[in-house]
């Protein structure tokens, strides 16, 4: 065995992982303490431990340093074996072991240490899990500054920590893109965010990233009530799937991105079309394992309840309310107890098809349970759909029951609530 084959086996047993197993088990959880979402298995481990190791893939290569606190020189990698991409990303920058350096012995004029582009996705992770419980409009003007920063930062950085850097920005941009859109109806603010987000996955190259950018700016020609502007939206998927092909998608993202086909399509009047991607996402999600292909981190906002969710709500504007009840009552039963957000939208879905069967007070039940969702956690969207679904109860507004509803939905604590999100 030679002094390079030797070197991660030595480094492995020292920290007390005594087989290949566990190192790789460790390094899956480092990655993640720092919001990578890497699959490292016991075969990754036997080829690096080999006499001639393979140069590790950006992401391993940030998990090793993680774990070890060494470059990857002294863990028996040679910059010699590396893939062509790696050796163009070598080309942009220094070298791991060139900038491992650096962090030690001072960091050179206009160059940041390849550490800050670990500890800013960690924070890009912390902002990715506070979105579901912190308040919209606190939590964008943070994640919109991080994203700034990780933009100005970028340059500065060496090598294969300018990669994991740009993915950071991008997720930080398009989660402020998201919070912009969604939480605070703002499309004009998001779409510089949207924007940012896209530019840096492509300084990453990632096309997950670039695919879920381009996705989420259709949904803005689609909300905008405007028919015209219908082929902007389908243009913007069709991006997203070239983006996804290219990539290494799994069966859950290719059922998103049909999701999120459905809603365009529903919005422009086409229901038809959005049940045949529904049925065609339910088939791709049947085939989604996440044992043997992994999801991006970041895709947090779909699972098979969401899922459930897009179509009941594909199912209201067709027409089908027994359809799209059943569909939505099983999404909320699904859905966690703290998904607030998503668990107002589906029952201002499920007034919606109170109304399609003449059924007011069922209708206000759910109404009342997503405003008392929407005192908890603001979300404008849900919002906006109580206020149509309240407007289709017209006809009833005689009834004690609207009344009563009308209170709640028009209160002090609302309507401040709604004006300051």
């Amino acid at each position: 065995m030679t002094n390079s084959e030797d070197a991660l086996r030595t480094a492995r047993l020292a920290l007390g992982y005594r087989s290949q197993e566990a190192l790789a088990k460790a390094l899956n959880e480092a990655a993640a303490a720092i919001g990578l979402r890497v699959s490292i298995n016991a075969r990754t481990v036997r080829r690096w431990e080999s006499a001639e190791p393979p140069w590790p893939q950006a992401e391993h290569a940030t998990a090793l340093e993680t774990l070890f606190n060494r470059p990857l020189s002294e863990l028996g990698f040679s910059p010699t074996r590396r893939s062509g991409s790696e050796q163009a990303v070598r080309q942009q920058g220094t070298s791991y072991t060139e900038t491992w350096a650096s962090r030690h012995a001072g960091t050179p004029a206009g160059v940041v240490p390849p550490a800050v582009a670990s500890d800013y996705m960690s924070a890009t992770g912390a902002f990715r899990r506070l979105y579901w419980s912190v308040p919209p409009a606190r939590l964008q003007r943070l994640v919109s500054e991080h994203a700034a920063l990780g933009w100005d930062l970028l340059p500065q950085l060496p090598g294969s920590a300018k990669v994991v850097m740009a993915r950071a920005v991008a997720e930080s941009a398009l989660l402020a893109g998201r919070l912009e859109f969604f939480d605070l109806q703002q499309p004009e603010v998001a779409k510089p965010s949207f924007t940012l987000a896209l530019q840096a996955a492509g300084e990453a190259g990632d096309e997950m990233l670039g695919a879920a950018v381009l996705a989420h700016m259709a949904f803005a020609p689609a909300f905008s009530g405007d028919p015209e502007r219908a082929d902007e939206a389908r243009d913007k998927l069709h991006g997203a799937r070239a983006f996804a092909r290219r990539g290494d998608v799994s069966a859950e993202m290719v059922a998103w991105l049909d999701a999120v086909e459905a809603e365009v399509e529903t919005r422009f009047g086409n229901p038809k079309r959005a049940l045949q991607l529904i049925q065609h996402a339910e088939e791709s999600y049947g085939q989604y394992n996440p044992d043997e292909h992994v999801s991006p981190v970041w895709l947090d906002w779909f699972s098979t309840s969401r899922l459930a969710g897009f179509k009941g709500n594909t199912l209201l504007a067709a027409g089908r309310a027994a359809e799209a009840r059943e569909a939505l009552e099983r999404a909320l039963a699904e859905m966690p107890v703290d998904a607030i957000k998503q668990r107002a939208v589906f029952h201002a879905d499920l007034a919606a098809a109170a109304v399609l069967q003449r059924e007011p007070e069922r209708a206000c039940d759910h109404l009342e349970e997503a405003l008392k969702l929407l005192g908890e956690h603001w979300y404008a969207t849900a919002m906006d759909r109580v206020k149509d679904v309240r407007q289709s109860l017209r006809e009833w507004d005689s009834l004690p029951r609207l009344r009563k509803l009308d209170d709640q939905l028009y209160n002090w604590h609302t309507m401040i609530r709604s004006l300051s999100a």
